[in-house]
């Protein structure tokens, strides 16, 4: 599986509608629903917002709304194109403007899955590899070290405190994790310990 890593977009006319599609990270149903909410904010005046999202490691969780349109014909597509992309922890949502002119169920089908397949053509996405979430502590006279040694390994979303000594979190892959233990133990004669504070 692959996660979607940033926010894309990509807009399509059919018939003077227009159709614009949306990604979105997420990593759980209810941010989905938040994210979902904060865009239907945004597109207040359009006809509709029709969505769908999976999320979890294996796909496990998904979901998806036609928002108005005729039952099968915008929600179930967009689910359709999204689960053939074998991306998860995705947000897909297809903003539809109405330009005056019906396109039938077989044309709603077919201009919201091209939608959903343009967006996700032009979206990026990694490996979904399980993080950890780790933090320490680390004297200042070693902190250069660590962080030379950092830059070998997976480790993101890293934040700094700077107080009585420097205090790092972030989040590794799970992998690398014990060798990840090791060295900073190592550097640090055993007076670092890294602490697990959560999974994703």
């Amino acid at each position: 599986m692959n996660v979607l890593t940033e926010y894309a977009v990509s807009e399509l006319t059919v018939k003077n509608s227009r159709f614009i599609a949306e990604v979105y990270p997420v990593s759980s149903q209810a941010e989905a629903r938040e994210k979902l909410h904060s865009v239907k904010m945004q597109y207040k005046d359009a006809t509709h917002v029709v969505h769908a999202f999976i999320a979890g490691l294996k796909a496990e969780t998904s979901g998806m709304s036609d928002d108005g349109e005729p039952s099968g014909t915008a929600g179930r597509p967009v689910l359709d194109v999204l689960k053939g992309s074998g991306i998860t922890n995705i947000l897909l949502t297809v903003t539809r403007y109405f330009g005056g002119t019906l396109l039938g169920t077989g044309g709603l089908v077919h201009a919201y899955s091209d939608s959903a397949k343009l967006v996700l053509s032009v979206c990026k996405t990694e490996p979904y590899v399980e993080k950890i979430k780790i933090s320490f502590s680390a004297d200042y006279s070693l902190y250069e070290a660590i962080k030379r040694k950092c830059e070998g390994f997976h480790f993101s979303e890293v934040q700094e405190e700077y107080a009585s000594d420097v205090h790092v979190a972030g989040f590794i892959w799970s992998e690398e994790l014990e060798t990840f233990k090791s060295v900073i133990k190592d550097i640090t004669k055993g007076k670092t310990e890294v602490c697990i504070e959560s999974c994703i």
